[in-house]
Order: structure tokens, then sequence, then C-alpha cells
């Protein structure tokens, strides 16, 4: 079936683009401070005719949301920079759906649903990213363990290709033939885009170029695409209700054995709520990872105090759990956890949670945040964001004191959970060979934790690199993704990753892709390979 494309809609705007200086310069690095920004102008387009207009222009585009890219993917290399931030508009949930802009922060299409009585439950941690922005590079959030990533809550996408016809798609609509081929007819002539023929990991996360699969939508194809094959201005979003009861644990364990042995408890129990729709049953959502030496920053950085947290001298590395519950009162909830271990205790998903705990010697210095008590729950989050804070502020003191040549290294990679101790024995061999100091968090529950160097040197930055590619090989065979969240953008590492994982010819098919869709190579040029 061929996709038909149409002209783009709305006004062209008079204040369509910004040179000046203080504009540019706002624009020219992203949360990965990868160096080198430059740009011409910022477009800050309201409508598809604007949008047009900027590729129209025949000049290096880069699309920009919050630029909180963690890979140099929000960070313009000349030309123009079009920021969302004007592509806002957001329409009311209907059929627990809701078109959206891309330039809408996470925050507000959150408040905006809470009004309704609904939830969009895959975002990342970074509230201040917007939808163009998760939709882009696939973002995975905590919960990715019971609500997979975005790509599985977008239902359909408006975007402006190259030449600047649009394609309104909706997932179900446009499906991959035999031929391999998807088709795109429009005021711009004719394109067939090649569908690359790799094999993509099978993970629950995924940010690894192009998705490729037989029978795929097209909606998948710009989703995790980094900009690179066309410009997303709106979203159509799956919704479900608001989560009545979220309760998280902040959970001290003495070693990774123990911790991981829980956490496996906690998986299996809450499949199998999934399945049989026990009311009673355990419902976890996601488990948060921090070991020994985010613990230890979290103290030296006075992070405990701070949240008024703490944790016993015996912890080797905290789980920070969120639980599901039904609709329950504070008191409630209390009456169940006090009485969930007697004889005849209640049978609810709380008592069964704290049995749980109790079994694996956890539950007495387990910290609670139960429904409802919101300070709390924002307290043990704020230990969670803690350990990324204290480790990006150790880089960054390092650039300032040390060497100007020092930059976050960081590992995003993702196995199969059978496989989660095995990769961090991998790790912690490799970084120690290497004499390297490293703290590691993450989505212990997906498979998926961050190991960050702690560099004391440029050296420990470039030998962080070289354990960061030999560990992508060992990911690889354990069946996992060596680029699971944060996507490829302009980070040599992860353009080797990239590499490495799919080979020179998954990169050309990949390519192949782009010259269809964007013959001139104008859009984010150097993003997931080389322009």
């Amino acid at each position: 079936m061929t996709i038909a494309a149409r002209a783009p809609l709305g006004p062209l705007s008079d204040d369509l683009f910004d040179r000046s200086p203080d504009a540019i310069a706002a624009h020219l690095e992203d949360a990965a401070h990868y160096p080198g920004g430059t740009a011409d102008a910022v477009a800050r387009p309201r409508t598809e005719t604007d949008v047009a207009a900027v590729l129209a222009d025949g000049r290096a585009v880069l699309v920009v949301g919050a630029q909180s890219s963690l890979t140099g993917g929000a960070t313009p290399t000349g030309a123009i920079v079009l920021s969302t931030a004007r592509l806002t508009a957001i329409d009311a949930p209907q059929a627990h759906e809701v078109r959206v802009a891309a330039g809408v922060p996470l925050a507000t299409l959150l408040d905006e649903l809470a009004r309704h009585g609904l939830d969009f439950p895959p975002v990342p941690t970074y509230l201040g990213a917007t939808v163009g922005g998760i939709i882009a590079t696939n973002a995975a959030g905590a919960a990715t363990y019971k609500y997979g990533t975005t790509r599985q809550w977008v239902d359909g996408l408006t975007v402006v290709l190259a030449g600047g016809d649009v394609i309104d798609i909706r997932r179900g609509q446009h499906v991959l033939d035999a031929s391999g081929v998807f088709l795109v007819d429009g005021p711009a002539g004719r394109r067939e885009v090649p569908v690359p023929t790799y094999v993509m990991p099978d993970v629950v996360k995924r940010s690894a170029g192009y998705h490729a699969a037989p029978g795929m939508d097209l909606v998948d194809l710009f989703i995790g695409a980094e900009g690179t094959l066309g410009v997303i201005t709106a979203a159509v979003l799956r919704l479900q209700p608001a989560r009545a009861g979220l309760c998280y644990a902040l959970v001290p364990c003495t070693d990774e054995l123990g911790a991981l042995a829980l956490v496996a408890d906690l998986r299996d129990a809450s499949r199998a709520t999934w399945q049989s729709h026990d009311p009673a049953g355990i419902d976890v959502a996601a488990i948060e990872h921090m070991d020994g030496r985010s613990l230890q920053i979290l103290r030296e950085d006075g992070a405990d105090r701070k949240y008024e947290v703490s944790w016993p001298a015996s912890a080797g590395l905290l789980l920070l759990i969120q639980l599901e519950l039904p609709p329950i009162s504070q008191d409630e909830a209390y009456d169940q956890i006090s009485s969930a271990l007697d004889e005849g205790g209640p049978d609810t998903p709380l008592a069964r949670f704290c049995r749980v705990l109790d079994r694996h010697g956890v539950l007495d210095d387990t910290e609670l945040a139960l429904p409802g008590d919101r300070k709390r729950a924002e307290q043990l989050l704020g230990v969670r964001e803690a350990v990324p804070a204290g480790v990006n502020a150790r880089v960054g003191r390092a650039k300032r004191d040390i060497d100007g040549r020092i930059a976050k290294t960081a590992a995003d990679m993702v196995v199969p959970f059978e496989k989660f101790g095995e990769m961090m024995a991998i790790y912690r061999e490799g970084f120690a060979r290497r004499g390297l100091d490293v703290a590691t968090w993450g989505h212990v529950s997906d498979g998926n934790v961050h190991p960050n160097v702690l560099p004391r040197s440029y050296e420990d930055v470039e030998a962080g690199k070289a354990a960061i590619l030999e560990f992508g090989v060992d990911v690889a065979r354990l069946g996992g993704c060596p680029l699971a969240e944060h996507g490829v953008g302009r980070h040599p590492v992860k353009q080797a990753l990239l590499r490495q994982l799919y080979g020179d010819e998954g990169i050309e098919q990949m390519r192949a892709v782009k010259r269809a869709l964007d013959p001139q190579g104008i859009l984010a040029p150097g993003v997931l390979f080389s322009a």
C-alpha cells in the first residue's frame, strides 16, 4: 500500500527565524555537553508550513526539544536549529488516546492527563523532556518492566518529510509487506523506502538505529530514528486510567546476589499477577538499583540527610521498588503492614509484598512511601536522582580542575534479566582491570543499568571508552543490546557500538533508508552515523 503524503497546513509565521546571538547560544549544547556546537539560526515553528519552510532552505537542520540528550544528538553542528518549543497543542483526550504536539513537556502532559483521570506510563525519569524527544529516541523509563518503552504507546504520528510534504500515519494502517519497501507518494514525489534486514536484539529496551522487522508498522520506522528521517510535529499517544495507589519502597540489601534473588521473586510474582488478574497479587512496575559506590556518593553529598533516609552500614546496595496497589488509605496500609507476618494475616498486595521482603531478610530496614504520602515519595525518588547528579557533578569538577577533555563516560546496555548477574560481573572485571572508579545505577527490573566512570584523568576517560566497546561485544553475546534507552546521537563510542552491533552492511542499510527519505541529507547530519 502506498502512503499518501499531503501539503503542509497552517500559516507561515513572520517570526520563524531568530538569528540573535543569545538565541543561538542557548541552543549550542545538550545534556551531554558534547563539544563544538554551532548554528546560524534558531527556527521556532508554530505550524507544519513553518516546518516545511525551514526544510525548504536546503541547509542542515537539527530538531531539538528539551536538549536533554545524553549522546550529543541534540547538539547542532551548523546551519539551523529547529526548536519545537512553540508546538505545544494538547487536544482533549478521547477514548484513551490524546493527540499532542511534539514540543509539549512531559510534566505538562501528565498534569493535563491527571485532570482527566488518565496517565501515560512509559515516561522517562526527566519530565522536562518533550513528547517529540522521547519518540525520536524511543525513550524508556523506570517502569519499562511493566509498561514497555515509548514505542508501545505511540498510535500515530504526523511527520514533515525533508521535501516539505507531510504524512499522517496511524498504527495498523501501513504495515510492511513482502516487498520489504514502504512507498510514499506526495507533492515532493515518490519515495521508495527499503527496510533494513538486520535482526534486532530481542530485549525490552532498544534505542539502536532504525527499527526493522518483517511486517513492521511504518510508525515504528520514525520512532527511535533520532530526527534523521523527518520532523515529528505531533503524535497520538495511547493512555490508561491513572494509577490509584503508588507505593515506593527503599530496600537496603547486603549484596548483589541477595538483591537479584529478591528482584527475581518480585518479577515472577508480578508476571503471575498480570496473567491471573489476582486482586491480591503483587504488582511491581519498576525496580531501581544503586550500587555500593553510589551509596558512598549519596553519603558524601549529604543526600541521605537531605532526604531523611538511612540504611545500615552493612548495606552493599539499595533497591527502589515501585509497587502498584488498589485504592487504600494510609490507616489501612499501616494495619496491613503491622499484621502482614501474623498467622492468618491479611491476604492483600501490600501484605504479600511485606512477606516477600521478610523472606529475604530486608523488611525491617525497608523505608516505605505509602500511597498519598507525596512528600515521602519525592524524598525516596530524590535519593535515586541524587546519584546521577552526584556523578555528573564529579565529572564536571574533574573537567574543570584536571583536564578540559574529560567528559561523561557511561554505558547504557540491556540484557535479559536472567543474564544480568553475568553482565554485572563482566562490568566489574573490565573496569577493575583498567583501575577505574565506577558508580552503577539503573533499572535492574529491565536488566538495564548505567555504569559511570568517575575520572581522575583523561586517561580514565579513554580507558572507560575502551571498556564500553569491549562490553558491547559481551552484551550482544548475552542476547542483549549495547544501546538501550539513550540513543546513539553523535557520540563516537555509541556510533561504534551501533556498527559493532549491525556491522558495516547494517549501517549501509540504514543509510539507504535515510537517502530515500532525506536525499540531500539535511536532517540531523552526523547523528547515528557520519554524514
